[in-house]
């Protein structure tokens, strides 16, 4: 019968990529259910047979601790060569875009809270 290893929900493409290649090496047969047309399926990456759980987790595990380091790794070399990006980054690139995200923040603010305001006087 089979069984869940993976939801694919949140998870990056490259990520989900290297997770089919794992299993594909060591021959451990899967399939994948969709989003879906409107992203409320499940999308999830199942086992053909149950007996092949505990191989297919201790292998994410060992992926999932390589791939955490792998990724730390180059967010420190970035961090060093000053390449990572910053919030002051996407201020200097889109100026225009940030004014209208913080506008708009503040018109839903304000728009939740004033009725409130309105009932305490």
């Amino acid at each position: 019968m089979a069984v869940q290893l993976l939801s694919l929900r949140h998870v990056f493409e490259d990520e989900a990529d290297e997770i089919r290649q794992l299993l594909t090496t060591h021959r451990i047969e899967f399939y994948e259910t969709p989003p879906g047309n409107w992203g409320i399926s499940m999308p999830a990456i199942w086992l053909q047979d149950a007996d092949d759980l505990e191989i297919a987790k201790a292998l994410l595990a060992t992926y999932q601790a390589e791939r955490g380091q792998r990724i730390r790794d180059e967010y420190e070399q970035l961090k060093a060569a000053g390449l990572h990006r910053t919030i002051l980054d996407e201020i200097r690139e889109n100026p225009l875009k940030v004014i209208a995200f913080v506008a708009l923040a503040i018109a839903i603010a304000y728009v939740s809270i004033n009725p409130f305001m309105e009932i305490s006087r």
